[in-house]
């Protein structure tokens, strides 16, 4: 049973039961608790076997041997996983230079004194740190209590580790680079902490001479949206340029493909915004692995592997030739969709909370907390249920902080305020509004379109705490007929 749980996706439901098992724990307890039992449970059987040398590899062979391999390796991994938590934040924390691991020797003497080798233990500890960093950053990055949302974790934790581990720890380990994800879903709703949880969770020899992991999982994860650049320089943002390759181009500069370490990512956001040139020179990349400075005749090798991201209609776009069929089937050895806002809030009716908590801790601090009844109820009074919430979690982080500063969220009141148009025409045609509402109504209209005070007070001419103070009368006048 433990050796079917070190193979099993820690998101699952089956792990779930199979920790039950381990435990007896016949009663509902929380998940978390789960964990911290079945971990104690596996520790003392194990220490009273390796009592009398029974875990020591070299006495079995064949099927016995790998059962009592996984449980050993799933015991050490376990013991040592509070210091492989604090050498992630510390990590974080010093950035791109890779962090010395004083609890190495230890890990490695653990395994080696059960008949493991030193190359093995060296590979088993790269592949504890791998795990622990992918358990880390999906747990945390990617919060909610949906379903959807627990589909989406499982999903991300095979994308790293494919559906078997065991496959993955004796066959790809060091060859998921031939793995591209595409990633898809409406703008705002987490496409970039999915990426990230992804291209930080590969794959990173321990060098033993140094005492350190070879790079940083800062470093090794490379973020280009490529709907910000134009495409005359596009090509040079990916690919790098020879110097004198264009007007400008003063010295040679290295693209991301270039800058891309041997066990590194890149995540290229807005996939369906680039030509069909750059498609064809990405495409040459995924399939030769190989690629050409502008201006240079030279080839170099990418080693790292490559996530997209797009909200655009991909299948639409193939039908119309926008986006290429073979450069869509390179990119598609796994396509996850991260499911909107709206999905989520029908499907929990506690998610908004979590979210809510999430964002104030990350703005503010662990005091957060103590703003989240506030902001929950402000939400539920100036939002409609069926708010289509079309920025997502990016426009509710908008809305908390638009909360905190103003305790509404005027953005709320689109869906309430969709015939804010009409009433202002019609004031104007019919000649029953004042100058003043008729201001404060088309003030609403453009800060709805354009989110900020101070693009209105630019559009109108006006002074910022003009518009704002109108923008609050047309959001009162609304609430009061609600």
């Amino acid at each position: 049973m433990v050796a079917r749980a070190a193979f099993t996706n820690p998101f699952s439901q089956e792990r779930v039961e199979v920790d039950r098992q381990i435990v007896g724990a016949a009663q509902a307890i929380s998940r978390d608790e789960l964990v911290s039992q079945t971990i104690a449970q596996v520790e003392k059987r194990v220490h009273n076997l390796m009592a009398g040398g029974k875990t020591d590899l070299r006495r079995y062979t064949g099927e016995d041997r790998d059962i009592v391999r996984t449980v050993v390796l799933f015991d050490v991994y376990h013991r040592f996983r509070f210091e492989f938590d604090a050498l992630i934040l510390r990590q974080i924390e010093t950035g791109d230079t890779p962090c010395q691991v004083p609890f190495a020797r230890d890990v490695f003497s653990s395994l080696e004194a059960q008949g493991i080798s030193n190359d093995d233990a060296r590979r088993y500890f790269a592949i504890f740190y791998q795990i622990r960093r992918a358990f880390y950053f999906i747990e945390n990055g990617l919060t909610g209590l949906a379903p959807s949302m627990d589909t989406l974790r499982l999903h991300l934790w095979e994308n790293v580790f494919t559906s078997d581990i065991n496959w993955y720890e004796n066959l790809l380990w060091n060859r998921m680079e031939d793995f591209s994800t595409l990633l898809l879903g409406e703008t705002g709703t987490g496409k970039g902490a999915a990426a990230s949880a992804i291209g930080r969770s590969g794959f990173i020899p321990f060098d033993e001479r140094t005492k350190c992991f070879s790079e940083s999982f800062t470093r090794n994860f490379i973020s280009l949206n490529l709907s910000q650049y134009p495409e005359s320089l596009l090509e040079s943002e990916l690919f790098g340029h020879r110097k004198g390759a264009f007007t400008g181009a003063i010295e040679n500069h290295e693209g991301i493909f270039a800058r891309c370490t041997p066990h590194g990512s890149i995540f290229l956001d807005e996939i369906g915004d680039v030509s069909i040139p750059v498609q064809i020179k990405l495409l040459q990349i995924l399939q030769e692995r190989t690629f050409s400075p502008v201006g240079g005749h030279d080839r170099l090798r990418f080693n790292g592997r490559v996530i997209a991201a797009t909200n655009r209609p991909l299948d639409e776009m193939r039908q119309q030739g926008q986006f290429r069929d073979d450069f869509y089937y390179r990119l598609c050895s796994d396509i996850i969709t991260v499911p909107p806002l709206r999905q989520r809030l029908q499907e929990e009716p506690r998610e908004l909370e979590v979210l809510v908590a999430g964002i104030l801790t990350r703005m503010i601090g662990t005091d957060g907390k103590s703003m989240v009844g506030l902001v929950c109820e402000i939400i539920s009074k100036d939002v409609r249920q069926d708010y289509p919430w079309e920025g997502n979690v990016r426009e509710l982080e908008q809305a908390v902080r638009r909360i905190i500063l103003t305790r509404h969220y005027l953005g709320g009141k689109r869906v309430a305020a969709s015939n804010l148009r009409e009433q202002l025409f019609a004031g104007i045609e019919s000649g029953t509004k004042d100058a003043q509402t008729l201001l404060a109504e088309y003030c609403c209209l453009l800060y709805r379109q354009h989110g900020t005070f101070e693009e209105v007070a630019r559009r109108t001419g006006l002074d910022r705490r003009t518009v704002k103070k109108y923008i609050r009368i047309v959001a009162s006048d609304s609430q009061e007929r609600s």
